[in-house]
């Protein structure tokens, strides 16, 4: 590892869920490609619940950008948060491009996120990490607009 890189340069913001009082249903992240990052991982926020509210969390793979073939990647998702655990909790869900089917042409990930019953607030990043050409920034979605080192 290379003391002298920052951060910038070895991570991306490839995806983002942005902040939202997320009622009963599921969103998600847009799909990214593994083919720029070794591996990704998926930051959930999650503020405040409403009673009686849970908040799962998976990542999916498919075959490419549109989601052709999607699945579920095997051990990669949340122990369902539940509101009766509280409030402000964070989880991460880390992928490797080696946990992908690539045998059957898997190559993007996105984070899913279902809130049931009742709205709670979430947010989500998905950061590239591990970049196959540096710097990891240039793999930035279009949000980011400012990177200060």
């Amino acid at each position: 590892m290379n003391p002298n890189l920052k951060f910038a340069e070895r991570n991306a913001i490839a995806a983002t869920i942005d902040p939202v009082s997320q009622g009963a249903g599921t969103v998600s992240t847009p799909w990214v490609s593994m083919g720029n990052f070794n591996s990704v991982c998926a930051l959930l926020g999650v503020g405040v619940m409403s009673a009686g509210s849970t908040v799962d969390a998976k990542i999916q793979q498919a075959t490419d950008s549109s989601g052709t073939g999607a699945k579920d990647i095997t051990g990669k998702a949340i122990v369902q948060l539940l509101a009766a655990g509280g409030n402000n909790r964070q989880a991460l869900i880390e992928v490797r491009d080696t946990d992908l089917d690539v045998n059957n042409g898997y190559a993007f990930v996105r984070l899913s996120v279902t809130v049931a019953s009742a709205a709670s607030l979430i947010q989500a990043v998905v950061v590239g990490h591990n970049p196959i050409f540096v710097p990891g920034s240039g793999f930035n979605q279009a949000g980011v607009v400012q990177i200060v080192g």
